[in-house]
């Protein structure tokens, strides 16, 4: 009698979470393989990376700080998911956060705390007008989203590296790929992590309550999962959409903001470290989950993290992502093996 496999639309959060763990392991271990094939000593390496990540103040602080953008943007990406969206862009508006930021820093004066008030807000608004033409390209032309705020990664980068290397360089200490430094900073409240963190951390836990406790979250959640019905229902879809896609570019702009005033304290071309695309990953561990962001978010930061520890161990930058690539690998695939379950068919009776 065959056994076949049958694939279920939806997948209890219990077994997505097993598979994932089971995913994980199994890239630990084809990992620990080639490590110990290459000469390396796995079980050291892995000691390693617990005692450096987890087990000291040092190694706590440096994975909250990682932690801190890449929540933000994973937020970005699966703010939009849940309008069936995708938010490519989220680099870019990361980028145009960290760029606005640094304009109030070097050009406006101030009390601090104002200040950082001011560019808390003035990133969000960096990173929504970054996201502006593709939202209006989306909700009256139908433009691909996932084109158009790719596309405009690249020209924030250039924008970036312009006014970094050209008009706002740093002429005092000399630097030629950097600006002077932002005079306001994000206040510390353990070692060098900042009240970002808690922000950032904050920041999925609202989402997730307006989502699931107001009416604005009901007629998203009732445009994402079916636009013909929300409109016959009388929700302006539209208008949803462009909230949402502006509400994403903005929480984006924040993690530039906050990168900017609480770890790098200047702007620099390589300032967003990926986090913009990293974030699509987050949103992806998440499946659409905005506290499942959290936990997608920890995990992405403790691979860096770890690919971090393993460079100062010996190991290159080719083979640190080689590693990473595959742990990212065998937990989608794992995510994809939950959905399936194996089915016996039943003997005909009679």
């Amino acid at each position: 009698m065959a056994i076949r496999f049958v694939r279920s639309p939806i997948v209890s959060p219990s077994r997505a979470l097993a598979a994932r763990v089971a995913g994980f392991v199994l890239a630990l271990g084809l990992g620990a393989v080639v490590l110990g094939i290459a000469g390396f000593d796995p079980l050291h390496l892995g000691t390693q990376i617990i005692v450096k990540s987890l087990g000291s103040r040092f190694g706590l602080e440096d994975l909250g700080l990682l932690f801190t953008p890449l929540l933000l943007t994973g937020l970005a990406v699966t703010v939009m998911a849940r309008m069936g969206l995708w938010n490519i862009g989220a680099d870019g508006q990361f980028y145009l956060g960290a760029l606005v930021t640094t304009a109030i820093g070097l050009f406006i004066k101030g009390p601090e705390p104002f200040m950082l008030v001011l560019c808390f807000f003035a990133g969000a608004a960096g990173g929504a007008l970054w996201i502006l033409v593709p939202t209006l390209a989306k909700a009256y032309a139908k433009v691909d989203e996932i084109i158009t705020t790719l596309l405009l990664n690249f020209v924030a980068l250039l924008l970036v590296y312009y006014v970094a290397t050209g008009p706002w360089r740093d002429r005092v200490s000399g630097t030629t790929a950097s600006t002077g430094r932002v005079p306001y900073k994000m206040p510390d409240f353990f070692g060098s992590l900042h009240w970002g963190f808690v922000i950032a951390l904050a920041a999925p836990i609202l989402f997730a309550l307006a989502l699931r406790y107001t009416k604005w979250g009901y007629e998203v959640r009732l445009s994402g999962a079916n636009p013909d019905a929300a409109h016959y229902a009388g929700i302006p879809v539209r208008r949803r959409l462009i909230t949402i896609m502006l509400l994403s570019g903005a929480i984006a702009g924040i993690a530039g903001m906050l990168e900017v005033t609480g770890t790098v304290h200047r702007l620099q071309g390589g300032i967003s470290n990926n986090y913009g695309y990293l974030g699509v990953m987050v949103a992806v561990l998440a499946r659409g989950s905005a506290i499942g962001v959290i936990a997608g978010a920890f995990l992405m930061a403790l691979i860096l993290n770890a690919g971090i520890i393993l460079q100062t161990q010996g190991l290159t930058t080719s083979a640190v992502l080689a590693l990473t690539g595959l742990i990212m690998l065998f937990t989608a695939i794992a995510d994809q093996f939950a959905h399936y379950r194996l089915v016996r068919p039943q003997a005909a009776t009679g």
